[in-house]
């Protein structure tokens, strides 16, 4: 059976009304969801740690600010915007309290919930709004009467009405304006992990980084193999969102195209597929949460995420890439590392 998508005439942001949501968290996802609310007429307050960077920006923006523990108090929606590893030491200590029965417990990524590390009581709503965007892009085709995509998922009905409340939400950020997808958190939290491990995180960068190796040990100028492998992928990228793999093979040379076909079942090939189920099989059973979350405690000391992160940072690609990204008069230098 397919899951329904729902549109605007499908939402009726009048679920919302004589209702406060609560965002919490002003990061990426955070300002996109509460601008947005706030615009389409929605009481929105924001919830954030005491001496927080972001409480004077969020109230230039016009919104109301308060405590994560207030925000949850004050709010009927509360919607949690902060990164995975960090919202189950919140919830315990600033939201558990305060959800009395009837409130909403919202989420933008099922992790939490599926993964067991934060167990909400029976009475009150559970739901995902999941953006299929990053938050400037939430934000940015708002603005434009337009939308990012959403998944929606119910986990919990406590008041009859919870998916009715989740549509609102969706109409309220813009995400209706696109298409709303139904989904359960699982299938959410899997899909996604799988989609970012596999193929547009790690699976993207690994090829990308080990063309421009095999090009730099083969006597190639560096710039030149950062062209090729790294810089063009955003041209091909666009082409396949714009119209599929059939537009994108439409749009460059013969040539191009058929070495597409010749010469990626050689790099994908059956191994690589089962490397792929197997990364799938550790994301299901939860060993992938398990070590994540490890890593990221104050046990773990992100000991290893930290050293990887500083090992990728120092790749040849990334020195190269910084000058060559100089070069173009479009593009604002690191922009997205400096906010």
């Amino acid at each position: 059976m397919e899951n329904r998508i729902f549109y605007q005439q499908d939402c009726d942001l009048s679920r919302l009304d004589g209702k406060t949501v609560a965002i919490i968290g002003y990061g990426s996802q955070g300002h996109a969801h509460a601008l947005n609310l706030h615009e389409s007429g929605v009481d929105v307050i924001v919830g954030l740690y005491e001496g927080s960077k972001s409480w004077a920006k969020a109230e230039a923006a016009g919104l109301r600010v308060m405590t994560a523990a207030d925000a949850a108090k004050n709010a009927d929606i509360i919607m949690i915007l902060i990164n995975d590893e960090k919202q189950a030491k919140l919830y315990r200590e600033s939201i558990e309290p305060h959800l009395t029965t009837g409130k909403t417990l919202a989420f933008a990524h099922g992790f939490n919930i599926h993964f067991g590390c934060i167990k909400p009581p029976k009475d009150v709503n559970v739901i995902m709004i999941a953006p299929k965007g990053p938050g400037h892009t939430v934000r940015s085709e708002y603005q434009a009467g337009k939308g990012v995509p959403c998944l929606i998922a119910v986990e919990q009905d406590a008041t009859g009405d919870a998916l009715e409340i989740g549509l609102a939400y969706a109409l309220g950020i813009g995400g209706a304006r696109a298409g709303v997808l139904e989904t359960t958190f699982r299938t959410e939290t899997e899909t996604d992990l799988f989609g970012e491990q596999a193929v547009l995180c790690g699976g993207v960068c690994a090829l990308m980084q080990a063309g421009f190796e095999t090009l730099c040990e083969a006597g190639y100028d560096p710039r030149n193999a950062y062209f090729e492998c790294i810089h063009e992928m955003k041209l091909i990228v666009d082409l396949i969102y714009q119209s599929g793999f059939e537009g994108m093979r439409y749009s460059i040379s013969n040539t191009a195209e058929y070495g597409d076909y010749t010469t990626g079942p050689k790099l994908i090939t059956d191994e690589t597929k089962k490397t792929m189920k197997k990364i799938l099989s550790d994301i299901q059973d939860g060993t992938f949460a398990k070590d994540f979350l490890l890593d990221m405690s104050d046990a773990g000391g992100q000991v290893h995420f930290n050293a990887m992160r500083k090992k990728a940072k120092e790749h040849p690609s990334e020195v190269v890439g910084r000058e060559i990204r100089k070069l173009y008069s479009w593009s604002d230098e690191d922009k997205l590392i400096n906010n």
